[in-house]
């Protein structure tokens, strides 16, 4: 029976064991920081996501949002949630809607784990990429502000956001490449021939020259929240693999719905291949990505089967990386959705787009 993506992953529940909070603790530090939260606040974690915990404070006056490194054993740079707050709290200032920032804490003797405060914003998540129930209007408009968000996070002055030093300019990809090998590497369960050859030969397969801009790391509607009552972007979430990078990275990764192998069984996927998308209202990916190109003033996207393949290569070693955490314990989600199987379907994917080949 396939997973009700949708109800899974919607909404909160109570924390399981290893992921509960110190609630006495947390009132005590965030009394005199958080006015109207108050002392006797309600604890839920929301379902979604596999990587940061993130819970829901809801207070008798206001509800706020508190997301916090997983415990555990961690991969190095992994869960930079002080880097994910100070990129949101930057850019919020100028115009791309994020949750509201309050507060990061590093002092982990608070709740076990450095953490950070933000604004609830009430509205919905979509976790299937073909938008069940809504009218085609509303899934045109909705793909279409994701398009402009887009264009507007890497057309965004990065220096006078006080962001200039959030990455090294120049060699994105290589090193981008480089982090991503390592953590399929540091993650694999069990021997897959595609990605040794993809970790092998994408290095020599690199475009000589790349744009530098702001990147979020991964843009994608499931981490979008919309507003409750009209098809617009209510805030943008997940920040914590923001850089300066290469913009083509993100977009191919935002594609992902129209390349994404589907699993009707299992449900870990959200793919839009085979679904009549004119009369979803949704855009075809050459539709998309040549409306991206429009906005932020390229003629084409320049090596656009490269920046495909990569981007399925890097989404094969954070399939990886979500079933090593699984493994040992770390997970943030009750019950890992992703199959060993994907890994081997998905670089089976990125090696075809790389060799010009169609599966």
């Amino acid at each position: 029976m396939a997973l009700d993506r949708q109800a899974a992953f919607s909404g909160t529940e109570a924390p399981p064991e290893h992921l509960l909070l110190n609630a006495s603790s947390l009132a005590a530090y965030l009394a005199d920081k958080i006015d109207d939260l108050g002392s006797d606040f309600r604890i839920e974690k929301f379902k979604g996501g596999q990587s940061n915990p993130t819970y829901k404070l809801s207070g008798a006056v206001s509800t706020y949002v508190l997301r916090r490194r997983p415990p555990g054993k961690l991969l190095p740079s992994a869960h930079a949630i002080d880097r994910e707050f100070r990129v949101m709290k930057a850019v919020g200032e100028r115009g791309i809607p994020v949750p509201k920032t309050y507060l990061y804490c590093a002092d982990e003797s608070v709740i076990g784990s450095a953490f950070y405060i933000v604004g609830y914003n009430a509205g919905q998540v979509y976790w299937n990429a073909d938008i069940p129930g809504m009218q085609p209007e509303g899934r045109s408009r909705i793909y279409d502000d994701m398009n402009a968000r887009l264009a507007q996070i890497h057309s965004l002055d990065y220096t006078e956001a006080k962001l200039a030093d959030l990455g090294r300019v120049g060699g994105y990809v290589a090193r981008n490449l480089a982090r991503w090998s390592k953590v399929y590497q540091d993650s694999e369960l069990v021997s897959i021939p595609d990605m040794d050859w993809l970790i092998t030969h994408l290095p020599d397969m690199l475009p000589k020259t790349e744009r530098v801009t702001l990147v979020h790391g991964d843009f994608g509607l499931y981490n979008l929240i919309i507003e409750p009552d009209r098809p617009a972007i209510a805030a943008i979430l997940d920040w914590e693999m923001a850089t300066l990078g290469d913009p083509l990275i993100d977009l191919a990764h935002n594609v992902r719905a129209w390349w994404e192998v589907p699993d009707p069984v299992h449900g870990a996927a959200t793919s839009l291949r085979g679904m009549d998308l004119g009369r979803l209202g949704i855009p075809t990916m050459d539709e998309y990505i040549d409306e991206y190109c429009r906005r932020t003033n390229l003629s084409e996207m320049p090596h656009r089967r490269f920046y495909l393949g990569y981007a399925q290569f890097r989404n094969a070693a954070m399939v990886q990386g979500i079933l090593k955490r699984a493994a040992v314990g770390s997970a943030s989600g009750r019950a890992a959705v992703h199959r060993q199987e994907r890994v081997f379907a998905i670089a089976a994917l990125a090696r075809a787009t790389l060799e010009g080949r169609d599966i």
